[in-house]
């Protein structure tokens, strides 16, 4: 695993705040925030490969054919590690089956040349969750960018999704970034990791996938929880002054994920920022428990 100095999980809170006088020291801060040999990420995952027709996507995966199969989806800029600092993934991996994988351009996972916007992300967790599911139906936990990539794949596959779990979720009505804020995350971007991170190609379509995302309908009516957090952190206030929001904007934004849905839970914390998997573990582990003891 890499030491902090090496690690290429970054701050997926940089898809939000923009990009103002702080945004290297932000980069520089929220790299090192990874997982060192210190953290609790030891992999007891298998590790295995999905091979595209144009590139490979590494998965690591804990299968005990249980009823339903928990998929985690990460921001712009994290691999799968970002489930694991906190042991997350291994302690939802104690109730249920779960699935990691690294997008494209993330991790062991390769990259193609084609634009990597919403629907490209979220065709690749259908390949995922169609090798992987066996016909079970599927929780879906999205974390930021993950938040709409499990969105539109729970909206064109309804018949998959068992319950949702979004984790500070990007939202349209909130992240309207103009042209000079996506160059500035894409040339961020760019010039730690190079062109073809995960990362750096994923923000060059930020734009285009939000556009795409305020036009899709309801979530399926399904059990849904949506954490949001609302502290005041130097995070989410350089996330607010940038979009000209403030965080009960935030909040409202991710209470509209509630329409067309019966059973719908919104929880607000001020304890952790946008990483609440990180600062609040047990926040994110035990509203997993509670999607799972809703579903029949």
């Amino acid at each position: 695993m890499a030491t902090k100095k090496s690690q290429k999980i970054i701050d997926g809170a940089i898809f939000q705040s923009i990009m103002n006088q702080t945004i290297m020291f932000l980069l520089l801060l929220l790299i090192l925030s990874g997982c060192d040999k210190n953290d609790a990420c030891s992999i007891s995952f298998k590790e295995e490969y999905e091979q595209l027709e144009t590139h490979k996507l590494a998965v690591y995966t804990r299968i005990t054919n249980s009823k339903y199969l928990l998929v985690f989806e990460s921001g712009l800029g994290d691999d799968h590690h970002v489930w694991q600092v906190k042991k997350v993934a291994e302690e939802a991996g104690k109730k249920v089956d779960v699935v990691l994988y690294d997008r494209a351009g993330y991790g062991k996972s390769t990259i193609e040349n084609q634009a990597r916007n919403l629907e490209k992300l979220s065709s690749e967790l259908k390949v995922i969750i169609d090798k992987f599911a066996n016909d079970r139906k599927v929780i879906l936990v999205g974390h930021s960018l993950g938040g709409l990539i499990i969105r539109d794949y729970a909206i064109k596959n309804p018949e998959k999704i068992a319950a949702l779990l979004f984790v500070d979720t990007s939202h349209e009505d909130y992240n309207q970034p103009t042209q000079l804020v996506e160059d500035l995350i894409y040339n961020s971007f760019n010039s730690s990791f190079g062109a073809d991170f995960g990362g750096t190609r994923e923000a060059r379509e930020l734009i285009e996938s939000l556009a795409y995302v305020s036009l899709l309908p309801h979530l399926p009516n399904v059990p849904v929880v949506v954490l949001t957090s609302m502290k005041q952190d130097e995070a989410n206030n350089s996330s607010d002054e940038t979009n000209h929001k403030t965080r009960q904007d935030w909040l409202n934004a991710h209470g509209q994920l509630k329409n067309g849905v019966s059973d719908f839970t919104h929880i607000q914390t001020t304890k952790s920022g946008h990483y609440i998997m990180k600062e609040e573990p047990n926040l994110v582990i035990d509203n997993i428990s509670f999607l799972l003891s809703k579903l029949p």
